[in-house]
């Protein structure tokens, strides 16, 4: 039997999170039954469920793999960033899949108490890092320093959630840019 290369190992992970964001995007959790996931992967059960327990194990790798994208893009660029991101691939066919997934756990946060309990460590590292940030960008003298930080983390998460919404409730995304500079222009330091 020929020995499968860590690099083909990943590259089909990779595929079956791909096919499985999509899945969830396009059905929800509980639509996204293993004949779908099988459809949208082009994969058998079998080779899905050898990289991932059960469909709550890949749920969440996929959850998870976005949420480290956007603690990496925050980290680096902070989370007004992530929303240009957002933007800009607004009318991708990934982007689809990432938004369902976002809605996905929104919606498993305010249902499913064990499902929270699971995810609080990856909402506190998305925070962590925009506060890390922020701070990063206060003591060099680019952000305000009459706001604590912890309210202007709080003003840009809610100015993330709000778009999120915005996208998911099929509004456009044009012209969006300057409600972004705008955002990112209040908890600049003035000159």
């Amino acid at each position: 039997m020929p020995r499968v290369s860590q690099d083909q190992l990943d590259a089909r992970r990779r595929q079956i999170l791909a096919g499985a964001r999509a899945c969830f995007a396009r059905h929800g959790y509980e639509g996204a039954t293993v004949r779908r996931l099988e459809e949208e992967t082009g994969l058998s059960r079998g080779a899905i469920f050898h990289h991932f327990r059960d469909k709550e194990s890949l749920f969440l790798a996929v959850a998870e793999d976005d949420a480290a994208a956007m603690v990496a893009t925050v980290a680096e660029h902070g989370l007004v960033q992530v929303m240009r991101d957002l933007l800009a691939r607004a009318d991708e066919p990934d982007q689809a899949g990432w938004l369902g997934t976002q809605l996905e756990v929104s919606r498993r946060l305010r249902t499913d108490p064990d499902f929270t309990k699971r995810w609080a460590a990856r909402s506190e590292a998305i925070a962590a890092a925009t506060r890390d940030r922020l701070i990063r960008q206060r003591d060099a003298g680019v952000l305000r320093a009459d706001v604590p930080v912890q309210v202007l983390a709080q003003f840009l998460e809610l100015a993330y959630d709000g778009l999120v919404l915005h996208l998911a409730m099929g509004r456009p995304a044009v012209d969006l840019e300057p409600v972004l500079d705008l955002a990112e222009s209040v908890v600049r330091r003035q000159r």
